[in-house]
């Protein structure tokens, strides 16, 4: 399938137009980042990094590789992808970035599910050098960048899909980046999500973000879907790789994480709502 790389970087100090040459992206005011071996480029200044190693840590990333490789949100893959696709031409390039994009299992999964005469130009984008390492190494089509999505390295009005999955939306800088009609596509953890796992970690099991959102100014609500199933995850190595995944493997009080460490099995709920808008 015609699947190609995003090219309508911006400078992350002056926002100007990036331009590539041969292995470097540069701006007219001369300042120059580099394409790293693995094919990623690193567009986070010092200045918008609030740590000194920010994001995902490198046991966290390899973790939640194994496990969404494992084909445990295979359906929310695909209902990403349809949504992603939906209502927009097939014979136009798809711009779509994924805002958080970890090690780029959802823009891999838009790749290979889209039709074959589906044009894409796609950008992964992470906080996480080791996510958009891990996201390199296994997609060379597409573009992957260090960076934040409080300063969005991408040239205004010129995407026209951006996915923000289980992440932190910046919405001022969603709409800047998209185009007229484009449309955000938000996922977030439903009140059941994983709550099997959450009730052996902790003596209260609290829902996860409520699902009662307000739309953010200059978009309009488009749709709103519920996926929920439930999967059954075999062995502990399987268990401790969803468990590292998320915020539970370091919040969890220490009785709960030897409880989890006694499991073999666990069948837990994937819960999830995603919502679209539109920005007008």
């Amino acid at each position: 399938m015609p699947h190609t790389p995003f090219d309508r970087l911006a400078c992350p100090l002056d926002s100007q137009p990036l331009t590539r040459d041969d292995n470097r992206w540069t701006c007219s005011h001369g300042h120059s980042y580099d394409i790293a071996r693995q094919g990623y480029t690193h567009l986070l200044p010092v200045q918008h990094k609030r740590s000194r190693d920010p994001g995902d840590s490198k046991a966290m990333v390899q973790a939640r590789k194994r496990f969404l490789n494992g084909g445990y949100y295979q359906a929310i893959a695909t209902a990403v992808t349809q949504t992603t696709l939906k209502d927009h031409p097939s014979e136009q390039p798809l711009a779509c970035l994924d805002a958080g994009c970890g090690e780029g299992y959802y823009l891999r999964q838009l790749a290979e599910q889209s039709p074959t005469d589906q044009p894409l130009e796609l950008m992964g984008l992470d906080v996480s050098k080791w996510a958009v390492l891990a996201a390199a190494k296994q997609d060379s089509n597409t573009t992957w960048v260090v960076g934040t999505n409080a300063h969005l390295p991408v040239q205004s009005d010129s995407l026209d899909r951006v996915l923000c999955m289980f992440g932190f939306p910046v919405y001022s800088e969603f709409s800047r980046v998209l185009k007229p009609g484009g449309r955000l596509i938000q996922v977030d953890p439903g009140a059941d999500h994983l709550r099997e796992l959450r009730a052996v970690l902790y003596s209260e099991v609290r829902d996860s973000r409520s699902l009662e959102q307000s739309v953010p100014e200059g978009f309009e609500a488009v749709s709103e879907e519920r996926i929920r199933e439930v999967v059954s995850i075999e062995g502990q190595d399987n268990i401790q790789d969803v468990l590292s995944m998320t915020p539970h493997g370091y919040r969890a009080p220490k009785e709960g994480l030897e409880r989890v460490a006694m499991l073999e099995e666990i069948n837990v709920a994937v819960d999830v709502v995603i919502r679209v808008m539109e920005f007008r």
